[in-house]
């Protein structure tokens, strides 16, 4: 009976305990004031049954200008959108090297000179005597060679002018064609290096598109096809022909180049817009395109992601995998399907789980 009464004892105890911890402990509220974000749903676009691939506008006619020398920028003669002729002065580089240069090459010219005329005289002299019989033959030998020697050293003084004229030119910038000035990338007192573009200038008014195509559909790309070109930025679609295709994607991890002229047209287009250029061939993979804004992603490292909205209204983070670029656009490969929203923008710092409010 005692041992009964002992163990109801010690339960009884035991419910006590547990009932005491049970009204100390106190629920656990989550007062963290909730994140507004902007969300947006999945753009997913199903391909038409016609090939469409991204694009950039060029001009035909460009180019990016360096120099040969190292020195420093003395003085940049043109500004960006600066309307510029053939052959006139961009960019001007020190040249106090090739001015001291210069002046040691005039010298060696002048003393060559003096000393390849002194042996023609004494060659032509000796030349009379030899044929008089005054003067033998080692002696005519011997004026032959000291003559010719002068007649060398004169001639490698006057190379080395051109030489030194030759990289004069590379201290004064000119523009090669007619254009407009689309980039200054140096500045007066800057120091110019060889090969380091100076100048990028392009010829308005002609523009072709370069295009990548991916390797399942670029052996329906013919030369001369006629294709449409919707240029994003203005929402207009022009006409192209196809002008060059790639045979060799080496380079560009099994993207074709492919490179289409404009026809002429009064649209406000410019070198660096995106388009979308549609073949009239047939699209052999049949797919949707999921795509979202560049300024949505997440970057951490090598890892890029999105994040998405959970059903308890918290924030999510998804790690994805990307594909082409369409202008302001990333293609999702994978990660995110075409029914899901996603942050666009947030008014605070958004971390996996943080209570959110959709705007």
């Amino acid at each position: 009976m005692k041992r009964h009464l002992y163990i109801l004892t010690i339960f009884g105890a035991a419910l006590f305990l547990t009932s005491c911890g049970n009204k100390d402990k106190k629920a656990v509220v989550d007062t963290t004031p909730a994140i507004s974000v902007v969300v947006n749903q999945v753009e997913a676009n199903s391909n038409s049954p016609f090939l469409s691939v991204s694009g950039k506008i060029q001009a035909e006619n460009s180019a990016e200008l360096s120099t040969r020398m190292m020195g420093y920028v003395n003085q940049v003669h043109v500004n960006v959108g600066d309307k510029v002729n053939k052959g006139q002065l961009l960019v001007s580089i020190n040249n106090t090297d090739l001015q001291a240069k210069k002046a040691q090459v005039n010298a060696g010219i002048t003393e060559a000179t003096a000393a390849f005329n002194n042996a023609e005289k004494d060659y032509n002299r000796f030349k009379n005597l030899f044929a008089n019989n005054s003067a033998s033959q080692k002696e005519m030998d011997d004026m032959t060679a000291n003559f010719e020697m002068a007649k060398a050293r004169l001639e490698s003084a006057n190379q080395m002018k051109n030489e030194i004229n030759a990289q004069f030119a590379y201290s004064n910038i000119t523009a090669p064609f007619n254009g407009t000035i689309t980039s200054k990338n140096v500045e007066e007192g800057n120091m110019a290096n060889p090969g380091v573009p100076l100048i990028s200038m392009e010829t308005p008014g002609n523009f072709e598109v370069m295009a990548m195509v991916p390797e399942t559909e670029i052996s329906e790309i013919k030369n001369g096809s006629s294709v449409d070109v919707l240029v994003k930025s203005i929402n207009k679609t022009l006409k192209g022909t196809v002008s060059e295709v790639s045979t060799s994607a080496k380079n560009t991890g099994g993207q074709y180049l492919v490179k289409i002229d404009l026809d002429k047209t009064d649209a406000n287009i410019l070198s660096g817009m995106f388009t979308t250029v549609q073949f009239p061939v047939e699209r052999k993979v049949k797919s949707s395109i999921v795509l979202i804004p560049k300024e949505a992603i997440i970057t951490n490292g090598q890892l890029s992601g999105v994040y998405t909205v959970s059903q308890t209204n918290t924030a999510l983070l998804r790690w994805l995998r990307l594909g082409r670029t369409f202008g302001n656009q990333v293609e999702v490969l994978s990660g995110l399907n075409s029914d899901e929203a996603y942050i666009v923008s947030a008014e605070g710092k958004l971390y996996n789980g943080a209570k959110i409010s959709i705007q």
